[in-house]
């Protein structure tokens, strides 16, 4: 076999496992990727490509799998759709079908045209020769649900909004607070938060919230603990005693963070509330409480027992479940079977908080219904999870071993990016009807009004990276987006929830007009906003996509005021982050600013205009800027809360790790003074710049 034929046997073969030999960074400029990246990910999907012989023999084995099979493992098909899917019209004809419709458990006859309940159900295709085929069919509606008339709202990393109510850090009595609030005197239509998934515990725990142990269920660490019933009955002396010396401790640290500049400290905050929950939940369920709990564990089934059982087993053998031993690495061993029983009440205490917190986010959700909010409290789904953590362990079967989920170089990564995160293996997803992803959006359905999903692009396709080597050494695999996004529009309109995607940065041709098409709103940013095909100025209101979540920051950029007086480029520079002379960052960064104020100030809708150098007023400048996001045709118009009292601080410093104290800062006021929500919801400069939507809405 000649190197060129090798070369195009490997490339077939990556074709169809969806793996790719080359992708296209800009329309003009294709990049092929190493032939060391398409045979890990090939191995990685249980492909031997290791040898021409090996690849000649793994591309005869798929062309023949393909040629033979009936059925996809998913077959998708959109209600109203006339067409059909493709996969059923191009059976033989004479093939008969027969469904399984979800939750029933008997077959019936099914004609390809005809209607279909809303689910996933078990198709069988049995040609006329006898040949059979079987597969997951998903019928899904033609749009996911769409916000009830357009509306603003507040974004808030959840840890930053401290009360004093709260135990050093933001808590979900906290949310349910600033919910009520801002619905109530704002006419805030919804409240966007972090991720709340389960972090790996440790010392230091890794604080960003998008790399978590589990996104299946919530993160304990959030709950409010006087809000948990069982707490008002702890009744004896010994109880009520450690419940008082554990608020004081809390109290302390509380005012360590909002008196005395300290950081956000989530390892101290769970101590402190774990000690709490161990004395709370030894009081007895009442009768109406103990059968929600057993409903709750009823509908979550196994995969609440592997979340507590990691968690139990993490207390005694460590967060690194590879470091675990052997016979404990496989979650149905025998061997974790008795550690399970074992460890029964350490399981049953992890499962009892899964459920505190999966209430307390709902009625956090049910007091923004009440307050008016047309959405209610926004959640967001991270990428993926850790390596190391819970998901990884119980669900190894359907992630890549040895690969990591990352982005390619591009303009602003000239390395790319590792984040570290294992990928689902998009056969295995298909051949189960893509069960864990089901799973986890019908979990997170349970207390969202709405779902964001983190680099929303992944639902087409992600950057694989072999585990050791760098950004530059992967390549792109193709996910089944068609049956991603049917399954999203299913599990969303069942819980009549909007889906946001985050589609910044570096988008395959085709992906925003398929995630519009289906009902995904996009994610706009203000400075990202401009005529990038035609002379790059700012893009004027009436030009931004109606589609969208339309915003003038996010948590991974600088706040509106640093970016309007230019702090952020002397953060960067303090911390040795530039590329360049910082005399030229700060001209490229004035002029920018400049760019946009003269725009603002074409618009009218400066009450200052001129008045002096970008950042001279930056307050007015923000609400300017909110005025302008207002006249876009954005359906839903996001504050970043920090910008409501002009904090300049970022939460998070993409880049950096030591140097800055990422997902750690409490919101501030311009001078970095730390304000709890009480003194927040109260601040002049918050309010005046609501009153932006407010007046709006009046007129």
């Amino acid at each position: 076999m000649t190197a060129a034929l090798a070369d195009t046997d490997l490339s077939r073969l990556a074709e169809l496992h969806g793996v790719a030999t080359s992708y296209r960074p800009a329309p003009d400029r294709t990049v092929a990727v190493p032939a060391s990246a398409v045979v890990a990910a090939l191995t990685a999907l249980g492909v031997d490509a290791a040898g021409q012989g090996a690849v000649r023999a793994a591309l005869a084995a798929r062309e023949r799998e393909l040629r033979e099979r009936l059925l996809p493992p998913t077959v998708v098909r959109w209600a109203g759709d006339p067409r059909g899917p493709a996969a059923l019209a191009a059976l033989p004809p004479g093939t008969r079908l027969t469904v399984t419709t979800e939750g029933a458990t008997e077959d019936r006859e099914w004609d390809a045209s005809g209607e279909l309940p809303l689910g996933v159900h078990r198709l069988t295709a049995v040609a006329p020769g006898g040949r059979t085929g079987r597969a997951h069919l998903v019928v899904a509606p033609d749009r996911l649900p769409a916000p009830a008339g357009r509306s603003h709202g507040l974004l808030v990393q959840l840890y930053s909004l401290l009360s004093r109510r709260s135990w050093g850090m933001g808590d979900l009595g906290d949310l349910a607070e600033l919910a009520g609030w801002a619905g109530r005197t704002a006419g805030a239509g919804f409240v966007q938060v972090n991720p709340l998934h389960s972090a790996v515990p440790g010392a230091p725990t890794d604080p960003s919230p998008y790399r978590p142990s589990s996104r299946r269920f919530p993160d304990p660490v959030h709950l409010r603990i006087e809000d948990v019933p069982e707490y008002a009955y702890a009744e004896e002396a010994e109880g009520r005693e450690r419940l008082a010396v554990l608020r004081e401790r809390a109290a302390r640290l509380r005012a360590d963070v909002l008196d005395k500049g300290g950081l956000i400290d989530r390892d101290a905050v769970w101590e402190l509330k774990r000690e709490a929950l161990e004395t709370v939940l030894a009081v007895p369920l009442g009768p109406g409480r103990q059968a929600a709990y057993d409903a709750f564990r009823a509908a979550h089934g196994r995969a609440l027992t592997d979340h507590a059982t990691w968690y139990a087993l993490a207390e005694t053998h460590g967060a690194d479940w590879h470091g675990w031993p052997e016979e404990l690495r496989d979650p149905r061993s025998a061997a974790t079977a008795r550690a399970r029983a074992e460890l029964a009440d350490r399981v049953e205490f992890h499962t009892r908080l899964a459920w505190l917190t999966d209430g307390q986010l709902r009625a956090a959700q049910r007091v923004a219904a009440e307050a008016g909010m047309s959405v209610g409290i926004v959640h967001d789904l991270a990428v993926g999870v850790h390596p190391q953590g819970a998901d990884a362990w119980a669900q190894q079967d359907v992630f890549a071993a040895g690969m990591s989920v990352g982005a390619p170089p591009d303009a602003f990564n000239a390395r790319g990016q590792d984040w570290g995160l294992p990928p689902w293996r998009p056969d295995r997803l298909a051949a189960c009807g893509h069960a864990p992803y089901r799973e986890l959006l019908r979990a997170l359905f349970r207390y969202a009004g709405a779902l964001r999903i983190d680099h929303v692009m992944g639902l087409f396709r992600l950057w694989w990276v072999p585990r050791g080597g760098a950004p530059t050494e992967g390549t792109y695999v193709r996910y089944d987006a068609d049956a991603m996004l049917a399954i999203l529009a299913l599990e969303a309109g069942r819980a009549g929830a909007v889906v946001i995607g985050e589609d910044l940065g570096t988008v395959e041709p085709g992906v925003r007009e398929a995630l519009q098409r289906r009902g995904v709103l996009g994610t706009s940013v203000l400075w990202f906003e401009r005529d990038w095909e035609g002379d790059g100025r700012p893009l004027p209101p009436e030009r931004w996509r109606a589609d969208c979540l339309a915003t003038a920051t996010t948590h991974d950029l600088p706040p509106t005021a640093a970016r309007l007086t230019g702090d952020h480029v002397g953060l960067r520079d303090r911390l040795g982050l530039l590329t360049r002379p910082a005399a030229e960052e700060r001209a490229e960064a004035d002029a920018d600013t400049a760019e946009w104020l003269a725009l603002l100030g074409s618009l009218d809708l400066l009450d200052r205009p001129g008045a002096g150098p970008p950042g001279s007023d930056e307050e007015e400048e923000i609400r300017a800027v909110h005025r302008f996001l207002l006249r876009t045709p954005a359906r839903l118009i996001g504050v970043w809360l920090p910008d409501g009292i002009g904090d300049r601080r970022p939460q998070n410093l993409p880049g950096t790790w030591d140097q800055y104290p990422n997902w750690r800062l409490p919101i501030a006021d311009r001078d970095g003074r730390p304000l709890p929500l009480e003194e927040l919801t109260a601040a002049p400069r918050l309010r005046a710049l609501l009153d932006v939507f407010t007046q709006v809405r009046r007129g």
